[in-house]
């Protein structure tokens, strides 16, 4: 898998996931595994191709968040050295190549499902319209990490009977692909509300749906709730200003029409039932918590914030170091490697909750939760001079990030470790009302913003890495402090990453098109601050 382009991806296709998925339960059917597949079957197949993405798991933890994003969002502390503003290669390589297997798994689902029957189509449409879905909710991923990208063309070998010369794909712009996505999510939209599945069919899409169990009032929250999240990351972008506006009005004026996630027991997660199936988060733990490797260390910025303003999320997010004699302190990126060393070493630093996060093998994969739209809609009722509706939403968004993470401490398994005290709702009443804290002491527009995204950054922390990075590049808000890194060229953190150097050698005159954006200082299209 490692030299060769995304355009070849899906000649490896079936072998690829068998070696990845191999213990996985005979209730989704794994496609590499049987000689004939079906829309349904292949359905699944495409949602578990990149399941380690959105469960927590070892490789996208240790190998790519822990020395890149992580450092970026400064949701971790890490020991300063020189190249440390350079995202590693293998990791960009795995994402990378994990979107364009999942992709190719998606093209055999549209494959599958033309050489159906009229009927068939008729009746299985809920499998595409929903795989479409979940699609493009990590194409905007992987287009807010690298701006363009092989899209339309991309993954179709398979359709172009193995021809690999007719299967070479252009590169997309990123703005090309938002409004090819924007415009597809509003017509799933439109095709949910008048879509209704009888008993046979919804037994079929319940089975073989592992992330919102066949439930199609998620999905439609789902299908919005995205929609809102990607408006809103355009929303400043001089070409989709005025359509983000109009469709995000139109959204949150029609609850009926467009219901998004408004509660925690209707957040897009893929919920751990069993630990003995490939659906587990067995992975947090050796991904985060790797001795010596400084992935589990709480930063500096975060510890003095949560401190500062008695944070109620602080206990069940985070413990204290073994020496510190029950302070959480952070690791300071200001400070030298031997100051920051000897502190590790000493014990001093906190680290993430080890029984509510990082040992707790049923974590959920979360996709998009209730504080993550609470936020959306905080910042767009700001943003619209709606300053009731504002605070409404932002205060609704602690209360939401306090009671999700207090709900993933009764699920946990973690073993050798204390299980934290979940937060009461008086200390969050109290919180919501500090000076630091309450909407009503900050007196400007800039200040409320600055409010809401510090209410992002820690709701996201470790467990939504990449939309924390999009909207901190996005807002260029909070302000961290970075060591000037002046033995690299990359001095500061980058904005995007760079391409793989695979798709570079095999995708040349594709490549071409785009090699004057591939750097770490050009800013992806609504990255306008």
């Amino acid at each position: 898998m490692k030299k060769i382009s995304s355009y070849l991806v899906a000649a490896l296709l079936l072998g690829t996931v068998a070696c990845q998925e191999s213990d996985f339960t005979e209730r989704y059917a794994n496609p590499a595994k049987i000689s004939e597949t079906t829309i349904e079957k292949q359905y699944t197949g495409f949602l578990v191709a990149n399941i380690d993405y959105v469960l927590p798991a070892y490789r996208n933890y240790f190998v790519t968040l822990r020395t890149s994003l992580n450092h970026y969002n400064q949701i971790t502390g890490w020991i300063n050295e020189s190249g440390q503003y350079v995202p590693g290669s293998s990791g960009v390589e795995d994402v990378w190549y994990n979107y364009y297997n999942t992709l190719a798994q998606f093209r055999e689902l549209e494959n599958v499902y033309a050489a159906a029957s009229v009927e068939d189509q008729k009746n299985k449409a809920i499998f595409l319209m929903t795989a479409k879905v979940y699609l493009y909710d990590f194409t905007q991923r992987l287009v807010d990490l690298h701006g363009d990208i092989p899209f339309t063309e991309a993954s179709k070998i398979s359709a172009n009977g193995g021809d690999y010369n007719a299967s070479v794909p252009k590169f997309d712009s990123a703005e090309s692909i938002y409004t090819l996505m924007l415009d597809d999510l509003k017509t799933i939209s439109t095709q949910l509300n008048a879509t209704t599945l009888n008993a046979g069919y919804q037994k079929a899409f319940t089975t073989q749906d592992f992330i919102n169990k066949g439930d199609l009032m998620k999905w439609k929250r789902y299908t919005n709730s995205l929609r809102l999240r990607m408006l809103n990351r355009v929303s400043a972008a001089e070409s989709f200003k005025a359509r983000a506006a109009s469709e995000m009005s139109e959204i949150l004026g029609n609850a009926t029409t467009y219901p998004v996630v408004e509660a925690n027991d209707q957040n897009i997660q893929i919920n751990v039932y069993d630990i003995s199936t490939a659906i587990n988060s067995k992975g947090f733990q050796s991904g985060l918590e790797s001795e010596g490797w400084f992935g589990n260390t709480a930063g500096k910025a975060m510890m003095d914030h949560m401190n500062t303003n008695k944070d109620p999320r602080l206990p069940i997010l985070f413990e204290p170091g073994i020496n510190a004699g029950g302070k959480y302190i952070g690791l300071d990126p200001m400070a030298t490697s031997a100051e920051q060393t000897n502190m590790y070493n000493g014990g001093l630093i906190a680290v993430y909750n080890r029984y509510n996060l990082s040992r707790n093998q049923y974590f959920p994969g979360v996709m998009i939760n209730a504080a993550n739209i609470s936020l959306i809609k905080a910042e767009y009722y700001l943003r619209t001079s709606n300053d009731a509706m504002a605070k409404t939403a932002y205060e609704a968004a602690i209360k939401q990030s306090v009671e999700f993470f207090n709900s993933t401490i009764k699920i946990s398994n973690a073993i050798g470790v204390t299980a934290p005290i979940a937060a009461t709702d008086a200390q969050v009443t109290a919180y919501i009302a500090s000076d630091a804290i309450s909407w009503a002491k900050a007196t400007t527009s800039a200040a409320k913003l600055s409010l809401i995204a510090n209410q992002i950054w820690l709701h996201n922390n470790i467990i939504q890495v990449y939309e924390g990075w999009a909207d901190l590049r996005r807002l260029d808000l909070p302000k961290f402090s970075f060591q000037v890194d002046n033995a690299n060229n990359q001095t500061v953190p980058p904005v995007r990453w760079n391409y793989p150097s695979n798709e570079v050698t095999y995708n040349p005159a594709n490549y071409a098109t785009v090699r004057d954006k591939d750097n770490l200082t050009t800013k992806i299209f609504w990255d306008v601050k």
